[in-house]
């Protein structure tokens, strides 16, 4: 799924399926990421139980620590589900745009 963001930045959404026990990793790794804009994290039956915004600031270098209360839940739902869905929103990084 793509569409344009009020910046002219286009955005697509990716969704994987990932074991309880490496959510976590994957969550720190993906926030990690530039190009990420926001994860969310859906239980079995399609709800949304976490759902992660990070800024270009934050993804700039800090957010893993800005998203540290939010690993906590991350990881309280390791607990309930051996697998659920992640939702990855990425957005267009700044050389692939201007070179359009």
């Amino acid at each position: 799924m793509t569409d344009e963001t009020p910046k002219n930045k286009k955005t697509w959404t990716e969704e994987v399926e990932v074991s309880a026990d490496k959510l976590m990793d994957k969550v720190k790794e993906w926030a990690a990421e530039a190009s990420v804009r926001r994860i969310r994290v859906k239980e079995p039956d399609g709800d949304i139980a976490v759902d992660i915004p990070l800024t270009i600031g934050a993804a700039a270098g800090g957010a893993i620590v800005i998203a540290a209360p939010i690993l906590a839940i991350v990881g309280a739902l390791i607990a309930f589900f051996t697998k659920v869905k992640v939702e990855i929103v990425r957005e267009e990084e700044e050389e692939t745009a201007e070179s359009s």
